[in-house]
């Protein structure tokens, strides 16, 4: 697993995402990858975003984020560390006591096909 620099800006995350990883999940079927975006208060910005992934690549390819900005997250919540490793434990447990947040309820569908794909992998005595 491999977590890259912020680039931005949400649309920066898209470019950079074309530019330099659909070849390389082309080359690797079965590299996933994890987009982290500010919604900025719309929610219509995950189609938009889905819209620039290529159709074949859309299984891999999840498009998370708060719903506002990282930094209101944090104020709700705690350290990012903390919301990360909730976040995972939610993932593992299969739970929602954190993705169900307000700023991170317009994730379930995306969690829920994050969840079937690579909590096996990651979690494989809870898979």
């Amino acid at each position: 697993m491999q977590v890259l620099n912020p680039t931005g800006g949400w649309t920066k995350v898209l470019k950079q995402f074309q530019s330099d990883h659909v070849v390389e999940m082309q080359k690797y079927p079965g590299r996933f990858m994890v987009l982290l975006i500010d919604f900025d208060g719309r929610r219509e910005r995950l189609d938009s975003a889905r819209a620039k992934i290529p159709e074949h690549l859309t299984d891999g390819v999840f498009i998370l984020g708060a719903l506002t900005t990282p930094e209101a997250l944090k104020q709700d919540l705690g350290p990012y560390e903390e919301i990360g490793s909730a976040m995972a434990k939610d993932c593992r447990d299969g739970t929602d006591s954190i993705w169900g947040h307000r700023l991170l309820q317009h994730n379930a569908r995306e969690i829920d096909r994050l969840r079937t794909r690579v909590r096996p992998i990651l979690f494989p005595s809870n898979g």
